[in-house]
């Protein structure tokens, strides 16, 4: 082999963290400064700290919480508009329903007005719907029929 081509090994290296030598090792230079080593290493001592290079894991967790607030804001923003939407349809007139005319004057003379009036009562009491005159189940399950369609098609949009 030839002579100078191997750097100088040292077999008593000292090994220093934070200011203090914690081991010695065989090495191509004199001192080995570290900050971790598996004496403060939180995998060996099994404490749960995260060791931060640089900043990485507050730009990380910062990153994390706005994308969080971003998602609730997301999210509190599309809550809204389906209550916005609910609303249009509860109030949309039951001319919207196409139920003919002879049911829709029964349905205004009994103050049922718009669709949600026609909901609530649907929900709460549908035999209210079946003593008003002309009014049959058929009649009832026609109208819930004709409910259901255009909300259907009223949500979708």
């Amino acid at each position: 082999m030839k002579k100078g081509m191997h750097p100088k090994w040292y077999p008593e290296a000292k090994v220093i963290c934070n200011g203090e030598v914690v081991m010695t090792v065989g090495a191509t230079q004199p001192e080995l400064r570290v900050d971790i080593w598996s004496g403060n290493h939180p995998f060996y001592t099994g404490e749960r700290r995260i060791v931060d290079t640089a900043g990485q894991v507050d730009r990380f967790m910062k990153r994390l919480k706005q994308y969080d607030q971003h998602q609730t804001d997301v999210d509190e923003r599309e809550q809204i508009a389906l209550e916005k939407q609910q609303t249009r349809f509860l109030t949309q007139q039951l001319v919207a329903l196409d139920l003919g005319d002879e049911i829709t004057q029964t349905l205004h003379d009994a103050t049922i007005v718009s669709i949600g009036d026609l909901s609530q009562t649907l929900e709460q009491n549908p035999e209210t719907l079946l003593n008003l005159q002309g009014f049959s189940p058929e009649v009832v399950k026609t109208i819930e029929a004709k409910v259901a369609e255009v909300k259907a098609a009223h949500f979708q949009e």
